[in-house]
């Protein structure tokens, strides 16, 4: 159940951005097409994103972590890349759009978290 409430935050902040920003960070053809991105975005974020941070580590610690903000905007592009209705608009817009989907995710997961 906990993981359904999760998916449900997740695809209502990805449709949010796409939302509210007009479709400059982030183009999203309808509420199935969010669900299926943030499914997508779980599933590359388990298995991809941490081999990403391991070989991409030297020069996290060298960017003082602002490179994972760039980690965070490729995960976006694999999204968009495999979803179809899902599309980033520049590179600068996926990491504006990473970081606001990070933020305003984890606000959402303390928001509906019952434990």
């Amino acid at each position: 159940m906990k993981i359904l409430v999760r998916l449900i935050v997740s695809a209502a902040v990805i449709f949010g951005v796409a939302y509210f920003s007009d479709g400059a960070l982030l183009q999203v053809d309808g509420a199935v097409a969010a669900l299926y991105g943030a499914v997508a975005l779980a599933v590359i974020n388990t298995i991809v994103k941490p081999c990403f941070k391991l070989f991409a580590f030297p020069v996290t610690i060298m960017s003082l972590a602002l490179f994972a903000l760039v980690i965070n905007a490729l995960m976006l592009y694999l999204v968009a890349a495999l979803v179809p209705g899902f599309e980033t608009t520049g590179f600068l817009q996926a990491v504006a759009a990473s970081l606001i989907i990070s933020i305003a995710t984890a606000i959402g997961y303390k928001i509906t978290d019952r434990d």
